[in-house]
């Protein structure tokens, strides 16, 4: 049998606010590390015995994974780093109040952008690009990759890539994975994972700081 753990980080900073976060680098929340603690805490008491461990590179989620393999006694375990991991980004929408944004552009457009599988944001100026581009934790990836926007579809290929590339592989050979990352990039590899339709991903909810148990065979077949 082979154990993955899906995680999304705490409650960040943003979260509380009730704001658009995405690609933006926001800290825990206090509240954010008592959920990364307490999601420690369930882990061990079901037994979880982490092997290897994934995570984005955005520190709300880097410091989720510190904090849970800590409780766990596990902060030895190969941790990989991957940007595919990220958040959606959500483009302009980045760092606005999500009540603000409904008040300008209404309910149903809003939770299109939240939910919908194919229905990005609209995207930050080209200017943002190049700042990106000059970020030290994306260098070496092509810049045509780096995003102004994304819609669900958009995240879904990037962590469907990392699944095949980065995920199985370590998931194979260390027998229990944890990969920490955020609500939507999770609710992709759920889809991929669990072979969900757009519509049916739309229903999907992932909360923060709430472990999400995957099994499967020694060929890699999920299990029910």
């Amino acid at each position: 049998m082979k154990e993955l753990v899906l995680l999304r980080h705490g409650e960040s900073q943003w979260n509380a606010e009730g704001r658009f976060t995405g690609w933006v680098d926001v800290p825990l929340s206090v509240r954010g590390r008592r959920e990364s603690e307490l999601a420690a805490r369930r882990l061990q008491e079901s037994g979880f015995a982490c092997g290897a461990a994934c995570v984005s590179v955005l520190q709300r989620a880097i410091h989720t994974l510190n904090i849970v393999l800590g409780v766990l006694g596990r902060a030895w375990v190969p941790v990989h780093k991957d940007w595919r991991l990220n958040e959606k980004h959500y483009g302009v929408l980045q760092g606005r109040l999500k009540r603000e944004v409904v008040q300008e552009m209404g309910e149903d457009l809003v939770q299109r952008w939240r939910r919908a599988y194919d229905c990005p944001p609209p995207p930050l100026p080209e200017s943002e690009a190049a700042l990106l581009a000059r970020d030290p934790r994306y260098a070496g990836v092509p810049p045509q990759l780096l995003p102004l926007t994304e819609s669900l579809s958009d995240a879904h290929r990037r962590v469907r890539a990392c699944w095949e590339e980065v995920l199985r592989p370590q998931l194979y050979s260390a027998g229990s994975l944890l990969v920490v990352a955020h609500g939507n990039s999770l609710r992709a590899l759920v889809m991929h994972l669990r072979r969900l339709s757009p519509a049916g991903v739309e229903q999907l909810e992932i909360p923060t700081a709430h472990p999400l148990r995957l099994v499967f065979d020694d060929e890699m077949n999920l299990l029910p």
